[in-house]
């Protein structure tokens, strides 16, 4: 029977397995040759820092600039409520995520079942623990969410670069971006987006930044209203872009399985979310408060602010930080496709890769298809956040938990 002990070490990435981000035990951590050290810091990831970067970088991406927006069809207050609400939720639902994460984990490897060259995903967890129909509900609503998940970012790209060159038209920068991030088919898994996580939330912290003190420093426009909200069909609207903000949970368990010691999340995504507030509330408080209610006809707040190089470098930044959130949300749909074609376990990085190109072909199809991104936001908020993050996991936890003996089992588990 295998220890409990080993439900707390995911796969590591070690030197023979890096093309698969499976586990190469104690030595491929410890490495004293310069390369494997270089790769060790820039490329192999799997502290508890490195899964709060990835979750914080995960929430805050193209939905930062559609706030402002949303805070025009809620109002002030709903704005701030509604955001530290959902965040607060979705950061329990989270942690009933990797509760469920290490139950499974613990019931297979007592059963001897190794994850060596395996990397866990959401519904693999509900069907180990409630069945295939929970499987089938799971995978549905996973990989609907990070499909249309991908394709808002590379309408983003497009809908952004277009504000510091226009010279072409939105669709022709969407191909441009398309074939840019399906690069991504050649990043093996969660563990070696170490340094992109790092980057991508430093570049959204700037943007953020930048369009709180750009919106106060330009002061408030003439006439300004703050009408909202004015609707019940606007307000929902907005609600609903607000819940996309903290739907990253599609990405959870892959998060958790990177880590060298996956009990350790329990509080990650909760200090992830708390950072996030400090980013998303400033600066949608800030555009709004600069600009009231013209932002019902922008969506995206870089359309009101006057170009600078500060705007320019902001919007490039948020460019590389879409191409990051575009693997995050791809890469858990690559580890299904290459499950179903049965290559999960090959160490061939550019196997993998010829494997997973037919996984964005369709996504940048969609994106070439519909060049607006602040409805989708809406819809995907709507129809698959709210199950994704709060209606499935709790349901799962509850049934999972729903005898006194497994309640009381799951105490002693995290009493040690």
């Amino acid at each position: 029977m295998v220890p409990q002990k080993q439900a707390e070490e995911a796969i590591v990435a070690g030197d023979a397995s890096v093309n698969d981000g499976t586990d190469g035990g104690e030595e491929g951590r410890v490495d004293h040759e310069p390369i494997h050290r270089f790769k060790s810091l820039f490329w192999h990831g799997g502290s508890v820092y490195d899964a709060w970067f990835s979750c914080a970088s995960n929430q805050v991406a193209q939905v930062l600039l559609t706030l402002p927006y949303s805070f025009s069809q809620l109002g002030m207050l709903s704005g701030v409520i509604l955001q530290v609400f959902y965040g607060l939720l979705g950061s329990w639902t989270a942690y009933l995520i990797s509760v469920l994460y290490v139950e499974y984990r613990t019931r297979k490897e007592k059963e001897n079942v190794s994850f060596k060259n395996h990397v866990i995903q959401w519904y693999e967890v509900l069907d180990g623990l409630l069945g295939p129909q929970w499987k089938a509900v799971g995978l549905a609503f996973n990989c609907t969410f990070l499909l249309f998940g991908s394709v808002i970012q590379l309408i983003a790209c497009a809908s952004n670069i277009y504000y510091i060159n226009d010279r072409l038209d939105k669709r022709t920068w969407t191909y441009i971006f398309g074939a840019c991030c399906a690069t991504t088919v050649f990043i093996p898994s969660f563990h070696n987006y170490r340094i992109w996580s790092f980057l991508g939330l430093g570049m959204t912290t700037f943007t953020a930044w930048y369009l709180a003190i750009a919106a106060l420093i330009h002061g408030q426009v003439d006439g300004v209203k703050h009408s909202g909200p004015t609707k019940l069909v606007l307000y929902f609207t907005g609600a609903t872009n607000v819940l996309y903000t903290f739907g990253g949970h599609a990405v959870t368990v892959e998060i958790m399985h990177a880590m060298w010691k996956p009990r350790k999340f329990k509080y990650v995504y909760l200090f992830a979310t708390i950072y996030v507030f400090t980013l998303t509330i400033p600066s949608a408080a800030a555009v709004y408060w600069a600009f009231g209610d013209q932002l019902l006809d922008h969506a995206n707040a870089f359309s009101l602010l006057p170009r600078t190089g500060f705007r320019d470098a902001a919007v490039i930044l948020m460019l590389i930080h879409q191409f990051i959130t575009f693997g995050f949300a791809c890469t858990p749909l690559y580890f299904v496709w290459e499950k179903v074609v049965r290559m999960h376990d090959t160490k061939s990085i550019c196997l993998r890769a010829l494997v997973r190109i037919p996984v964005v072909i369709p996504i940048w199809f969609l994106a070439i298809i519909f060049p607006f991104f602040g409805p989708i936001n809406s819809a995907v908020g709507a129809l698959l956040v709210s199950f994704t993050v709060y209606i499935i996991p709790s349901l799962a936890h509850m049934l999972t938990y729903r005898k006194a003996s497994a309640r009381q089992e799951l105490v002693r588990d995290f009493a040690r």
